[in-house]
């Protein structure tokens, strides 16, 4: 039986959520151009959308804005707990936490029918960013935050994490990454929650189980270690030498390359573009131009092409996002895709179950422990 290293090119189920098109260069949610819905709709429409599988009307929205404003609120046990995570905790792992912890205290715990499910999924989009926002005022020495209901759900996340409102352009910035980031069809993260599901666990713990997927460097540190080289680079001129001595010892770029993708990752041509906007409007460009010296040197010498991981960073820098929270705020987007995926995986269930090629030792013999020596 022939094994497919990292199940690459494997189709592994069915699913009417996402399509990455590697070939074309294409990402699409529910047969809408992810780059059309970041030009024009709104990260609660995409949340929505990938939900029911349709757009929402005014009336639908607006419930789901309102419901989004409520449902933020992280119970007081929770936290508690969270005022009692060290302020020096990793904040994927303090995601990882709450989000089970969680779990004890949603309303509907006990009820795994798709109703509440569904009410679970809008939850959890709003307590995730609640949570990071909290730790991380916690941890600088301020107090949680209360979402504002004029801004939208990712100015909100803005405002909680700074404590002061955002201009309409960063949050648009931001509203887009996450339209940007809301789905990616299998990936390693979104398949543990679908794994999870399928073994009909309760939906905290599909959750869980992505966010500790996503916590892997491999999957969703990438843009961290973009920001890091960044600032080892420095400046313009110090692009090149740094580049050059990184490809001569054969070390990875961080930012380049995609498993699925064989062009561009259209994702990457959205926020190359929101990098340099959000330059130029706060007045400091370096972290789009040195981001765009990392690119020339590497696709002129490597022939690959960015992903999503490059561009965001400098993105997440304009904006003002800690760069330790830059995985966790990946999930703020991801957990509608996530769940998503967990419901579409619990309509229509099938326990994922796949095979492994064995390639270990075949007929031994047992030996008595006293004739082993």
């Amino acid at each position: 039986m022939q094994a497919q290293e990292g199940l690459e090119g494997v189709v592994a189920g069915d699913s009417a959520i996402c399509l990455v098109d590697g070939e074309r260069g294409r990402l699409v949610y529910r047969g809408y151009d992810a780059a059309d819905l970041a030009e024009h709709a709104t990260f609660e429409e995409v949340a929505y959308l990938l939900w029911h599988g349709e757009l929402p009307s005014r009336s639908a929205l607006d419930a789901l804005k309102s419901e989004l404003l409520r449902a933020g609120s992280i119970p007081s046990p929770a936290m508690g707990l969270l005022r009692e995570i060290p302020a020096g905790a990793q904040p994927m792992a303090v995601l990882r936490t709450m989000v089970s912890a969680l779990g004890h205290y949603d309303i509907e715990a006990g009820d795994g029918s798709p109703q509440a499910n569904a009410r679970k999924a809008v939850r959890l989009t709003a307590q995730v960013p609640a949570v990071i926002a909290a730790f991380h005022r916690l941890r600088s020495g301020g107090e949680p935050l209360t979402p504002l209901a004029r801004l939208s759900h990712a100015g909100n996340y803005l405002y909680m994490l700074g404590g002061k409102e955002p201009n309409p352009q960063a949050a648009r910035a931001l509203d887009v990454a996450m339209i940007l980031h809301a789905d990616h069809e299998f990936n390693a993260s979104t398949f543990a929650a679908r794994v999870t599901a399928a073994t009909l666990s309760d939906l905290h713990s599909t959750i869980v189980s992505a966010i500790g997927t996503l916590k892997g460097s491999l999957h969703g540190g990438a843009n961290e270690d973009v920001m890091r080289l960044l600032e080892r680079i420095g400046s313009p001129e110090r692009v090149e030498p740094v580049l050059l001595e990184m490809l001569e010892a054969k070390k990875k770029i961080p930012g380049f390359g995609h498993r699925v993708y064989r062009t561009e990752d259209p994702r990457a041509r959205f926020l190359r573009k929101m990098s340099e906007q959000l330059g130029e409007q706060t007045g400091n460009s370096l972290w789009y131009r040195l981001t765009r010296g990392v690119e020339e040197v590497t696709t002129s010498r490597r022939h690959i092409f960015p992903n999503v991981d490059l561009y965001s960073a400098s993105v997440y820098r304009a904006l003002g996002i800690p760069m330790d929270l830059y995985t966790a705020t990946f999930a703020v987007s991801r957990v509608a895709g996530w769940t998503a995926h967990a419901l579409e995986q619990y309509s229509d269930n099938r326990l994922i179950r796949p095979l492994a090629r064995y390639t270990g030792p075949d007929d031994r013999v047992y030996v008595p422990l006293g004739a082993r020596g």
